[in-house]
């Protein structure tokens, strides 16, 4: 091995190249920046991937100890540099490319690599003093890249959910403060986009809340998907190179370190060549971002115009909307998260493409599932945060619009039909538009009700149904004359 002043020569079965003096990686990384020039986005972009694989590597060198198949000494050091890893240091050494071939190896070996470097520095050896401590024969020992990065892929996207549910719990909280806020507001409801019956815009703000509680339990139900792990199963299940005390070893020291329950697979055959709990998982994140896309193309739609469309809320003013049309305000945040769902609904579908598309005893596929999940996630988090931020913290409401709409809707009588029956009502309808008559006028007027019993029956408590219709009055026949030409 030659040391210089800017270089130093690794060499692997391929030949030799000259690595970076200062690199913690070495030739297999190398070779993998040379391969695979697509993504341009390390690894080093999914920090909890980068943790992941040194939570792997730490609980691999303490069951290895623990086995008796590395000593005391280079345990240590992989212990303590892995440590330092998952403390954060030296993640910007994770270069290789998210989209890879290889199934994963060239990132398993750029933290094989980087573990060993940062292990022999702890040890005042240079970097690449591999015939004292070998990236492959100890950091990677009892490994395969087949159960280090399915495992550790799923441990980091574990990690990674759990800031996504704390997002999409506070995003929850700001729809229900809303829900609140809002709660004493009549509008009118609309179905198939036409006018329906009257309802708060606390209980459709509630609405919210509330689909977005159900997708916080779906996604923390579905996290068990990602708790069953193949280490032990090497190369594609059968455990080859491993003492059979290594994965009973390796798991106990793994959930500790993560604090996962996490289990080893029954069929490690079966886990290593099946990646249908990230289909299954990245389903789940889809549901989410389109149930958030539907939430933001309503916000979108209650506060169009702010003139010439429905108006009912303001959202508030991020930035200049034209160019060219001045004063014009759009919905942008709203758009950025339509236009992250529509990128999680494409990612689900690459990674249905690359379950399908394993065969045999392995899937080659896994970096592409990994980075789609990965980033759907991230996207996802980011855009929870600035739609609560930016959006629904500073929602106000155009109550004078929504009480004039509610006013002069023939949606409301609805609510009389229990009292006057549904052909009065639908007469009376009729009436109302053709006229643009209040409906509870010609209700009075034609005597079927009281102004009393109207009055009654079109409080906000009852339109709204939040207090209940108790008993109803006689139906009355509608006379001849209601509908008028």
């Amino acid at each position: 091995m030659a040391f210089d002043a800017t270089t130093r020569t690794e060499t692997d079965s391929l030949g030799s190249m000259e690595i970076p003096a200062d690199a913690y990686w070495g030739i297999h990384t190398a070779r993998a920046l040379e391969n695979f020039p697509i993504s341009m986005r390390p690894i080093s972009v999914y920090k909890d991937l980068v943790t992941a694989l040194a939570m792997v590597k730490q609980a691999s060198a303490r069951a290895n100890l623990e086995i008796g198949v590395l000593d005391a000494e280079r345990a240590d050091l992989i212990d303590r540099a892995a440590q330092r890893v998952i403390d954060g240091e030296f993640h910007d050494q994770f270069v290789v490319g998210v989209v890879q071939g290889g199934a994963g190896t060239s990132t398993n070996m750029n933290a094989n690599e980087v573990i060993t470097n940062i292990a022999l520095e702890l040890a005042g050896r240079p970097k690449g003093d591999y015939a004292y401590l070998s990236p492959i024969d100890h950091t990677n020992r009892s490994q395969s890249t087949n159960d280090v990065y399915p495992t550790a892929v799923k441990v980091g996207l574990s990690l990674d959910l759990k800031t996504l549910l704390e997002e999409l719990d506070l995003l929850r909280q700001s729809f229900l403060a809303k829900a609140v806020e809002f709660h004493d507001i009549l509008k009118i409801g609309r179905t198939q986009l036409q006018d329906a019956v009257p309802m708060t815009l606390g209980q459709e703000f509630h609405g919210f809340a509330t689909t977005l509680g159900y997708d916080h339990q779906r996604l923390t139900e579905n996290a068990y998907l990602l708790f069953e792990i193949n280490m032990g199963a090497t190369a594609i299940g059968t455990g080859i190179t491993t003492h059979p005390g290594y994965a009973p070893a390796v798991l106990r020291h793994l959930r500790e370190i993560t604090g996962l329950d996490l289990a080893t697979a029954d069929d490690l055959v079966e886990a290593t060549s099946d990646t249908g709990s990230f289909m299954s998982f990245s389903s789940t994140l889809k549901r989410n971002a389109i149930k958030l896309s539907k939430i933001a193309n309503d916000l979108r739609l209650l506060s169009s115009g702010p003139q010439a469309g429905l108006g009912e809320i303001n959202l508030p003013a991020r930035q200049a909307g034209s160019s060219i049309m001045p004063g014009k305000v759009n919905p942008v945040i709203p758009e950025v998260v339509n236009q992250v769902a529509f990128s999680v609904a494409g990612a689900d579908l690459t990674v249905t493409m690359a379950v399908e598309g394993g065969q045999l005893q392995l899937n080659a596929f896994e970096p592409i599932i990994a980075h789609s999940i990965f980033q759907s996630i991230t996207w996802m988090r980011r855009a929870m945060r600035t739609f609560r931020i930016n959006c629904v913290d500073g929602i106000t409401a155009n109550r004078e619009r929504l009480g004039a709409m509610v006013g002069s809707s023939v949606g409301v009588v609805t609510a009389l039909t229990p009292f006057i029956g549904y052909a009065a009502s639908a007469a009376l309808a009729k009436t109302a538009l053709l006229t643009h008559r209040n409906v509870g006028d010609l209700v009075v007027e034609a005597g079927l009700m009281t102004r009393d019993e109207v009055d009654k029956q079109l409080s906000p408590a009852r339109l709204s149904g939040l207090e209940s219709i108790t008993q109803a009055i006689p139906v009355v026949q509608p006379a001849e004359n209601l509908v008028e030409s």
